[in-house]
């Protein structure tokens, strides 16, 4: 390691060309990483969802939730499993463990789900879901006083419109109830015909269908047979024949019965600002770069709110709930200020102590080291995310240290009289190469196994771990091979010239942490050494005491802290059977009070 040192000192191209490489090599990649404010995180685990309408909650546990526990019960990898039976509608939750092949684990839950034959006829078909933290990165509502069929249809139109944007093929529409043809049949009108309900029942179940007839083929080519005559809308159940004859023509589903569109239930309503709307909430897809992609769906957005467009009906309008894309430029803005923040405040602070050229190569150094840093980062699969931004900001300080600590021990070899220019950095680095490279070792190795554990939990710690290993590895790099070269034209500092004065202030300041160090810390550090069981037992109980404050609760301890968000979100749980009338009347109470807390507000912020 001396001699690559010692080489690098001597031939500053090479050392300028590393510098170089890991400036245009930190564009490179920072323009290749993703962007978003969490990454994607698959979780080992799977959920199995039956919807069978009408059946009580003892019914759908007895016949369907019991039977799905029972035929996943010993998959290999199984951790615990969870269930609920709702009205009409029952969920088994198979929590694998972490260290199982998860595409296995899922095969393994949808092949025992199949083989399930006794579920109810009524029931539709399982669906198997497998788990994953998915961020919705921007929600939209669609909103106006138009009726709800017309909003579900323009929300519908919205969604797939956004669809077709880069980033929003996930999109999804809330705040929606699903969409049901009332078929309301005359007891009346059935007994002029001499019909009976199964006879209304066996015509749609026979005609409302899409069916294959198999292929014709001939010489000039092949002709698929198929009938799509599948019902969806009012007027094409009202079309379906019932009965032919002579005597009564032809007797159709409209004769009979009373058909509208409508939705399966009318206790539900979705407002905004007190006018009807649907959600369209967009989550990040598998490769993310958040401010390109929300820029893209605010542009729809404009576009769509433009009348000229037409693409809007004119009472509806599309209004942005939340954008996590303010958040992360935000934060890219606080990386930004606070680097430079801390570039000219380490410089500043450098020059107090030591020589100009010392202060401007450490500084440029720190840079380099991050320039570096950022080049790894693609190939490690690290995002810019909040987890990424935060191990930046944690690893800046060791980064710092590592610099200085070879620019300050050059700069004494040249002070001292000992060593001049390529000699003193050579040398120089060299005294401090094993406690600066053991030292980033042992951070590096510090934090290296939270690449490594098991479960979900890995997605967040690696991103934090690979930036301060990439960040590290690279802070050796230019620390022992491209700073020797840039001080090794350094020669002994004179106080002659213009700039005599400020330099002989800069010394004295030197001079006066010098003195600190001998004078009072190292009278202090001879003391610790010499009384060194005693010292360790002092730290000991330190450690214990912080252990003690943290356990009793003195200091409270949370792996996430609790931030206060933009949007407030309201839930509130009723018995069962109430009224939906008074489950109207409570939400109604409380959107009066958040609208006069912020009349008020405004009134105060106006005065």
């Amino acid at each position: 390691m001396t001699g690559i040192v010692a080489w690098f000192a001597r031939n500053a191209v090479a050392a300028n060309l590393l510098m170089i490489v890991a400036f245009t090599g930190g564009v490179f990649g920072y323009t290749k990483m993703e962007q978003e404010m969490f990454p994607v995180v698959n979780i080992t685990g799977a959920s199995v969802s039956v919807t069978w309408n009408g059946a009580s909650p003892q019914d759908v546990e007895d016949q369907i939730v019991t039977r799905i526990e029972e035929a996943v019960a010993d998959i290999d990898g199984l951790d615990r499993i969870t269930s609920i039976a709702n009205e009409g509608f029952g969920v088994v939750n198979i929590k694998g463990r972490d260290d199982i092949d998860m595409d296995k684990f899922l095969d393994d839950v949808k092949i025992r789900v199949d083989q399930i034959n006794n579920m109810p006829q009524a029931a539709f078909q399982p669906q198997v879901t497998r788990w994953e933290q998915r961020n919705n990165y921007i929600g939209l509502s669609v909103h106006g006083n138009v009726d709800a069929r017309t909003l579900r249809r323009v929300g519908d139109r919205v969604r797939d419109d956004i669809a077709n944007i880069n980033g929003g093929e996930l999109a999804q529409l809330g705040g929606v109830i699903d969409e049901q043809v009332n078929i309301e049949v005359s007891e009346e009108q059935l007994r002029r015909y001499g019909l009976s309900f199964s006879d209304v029942a066996s015509a749609i179940r026979q005609s409302s269908l899409n069916s294959s007839g198999g292929r014709i083929e001939s010489s000039t080519g092949d002709v698929a047979i198929t009938a799509r005559q599948l019902a969806d809308t009012a007027d094409q159940f009202g079309n379906i024949i019932i009965r032919q004859s002579t005597e009564q023509g032809t007797i159709r589903v409209a004769d009979v019965a009373t058909i509208d569109d409508g939705f399966a239930t009318d206790k539900f309503k979705a407002t905004y600002n007190n006018e009807p709307t649907v959600f369209v909430q967009v989550p990040q897809p598998n490769t993310m770069h958040i401010v390109e992609y929300t820029d893209d769906i605010k542009a729809y957005v404009d576009r769509a709110n433009d009348p000229s467009n037409g693409i809007l009906p004119e009472a509806v309008k599309i209004d942005i709930l939340f954008d996590d894309s303010v958040a992360f430029n935000a934060r890219m803005d606080l990386i930004q200020q606070s680097a430079l923040t801390g570039a000219v405040l380490v410089m500043l602070v450098l020059l107090l102590f030591l020589r100009p050229t010392v202060a401007l190569w450490v500084t440029i150094g720190i840079i380099t080291a991050f320039a570096g840093g950022i080049l790894l980062l693609p190939y490690f699969g690290v995002s810019w995310n909040i987890l990424s931004t935060f191990a930046v900001l944690l690893v800046i300080g060791v980064i710092v240290d590592d610099a200085i600590i070879v620019g300050e021990n050059i700069h004494r070899e040249i002070e001292s009289g000992r060593r001049e220019g390529l000699d003193a950095a050579i040398v120089g680095t060299q005294l401090v190469l094993k406690p600066v490279v053991f030292g980033v070792l042992t951070t590096i190795i510090a934090f290296l196994p939270w690449a490594f554990i098991s479960g979900p939990t890995r997605m967040f710690t690696q991103q934090i771990t690979f930036v301060v290993v990439a960040a590290l590895i690279f802070s050796i790099i230019e620390c022992m091979l491209i700073l020797p070269s840039h001080l090794s034209h350094m020669k002994r500092q004179s106080f002659d010239g213009p700039s005599g004065k400020l330099l002989k202030l800069q010394h004295s300041i030197a001079d006066s942490l010098l003195w600190f160090a001998n004078n009072l810390y190292k009278p202090f550090l001879e003391l610790a050494i010499r009384y060194r069981y005693a010292t360790v037992m002092f730290f000991f109980c330190l450690f214990f005491l912080a252990t003690r404050i943290t356990g009793m609760g003195i200091v409270p301890f949370k792996f996430m802290p609790e931030i206060e968000a933009d949007l407030v979100r309201v839930e509130i749980d009723m018995p069962d059977g109430t009224p939906y009338t008074r489950l109207e009347q409570i939400r109604d109470q409380l959107q009066a009070v958040s609208t006069l807390r912020w009349r008020n507000r405004s009134n105060n912020i106006r005065t």
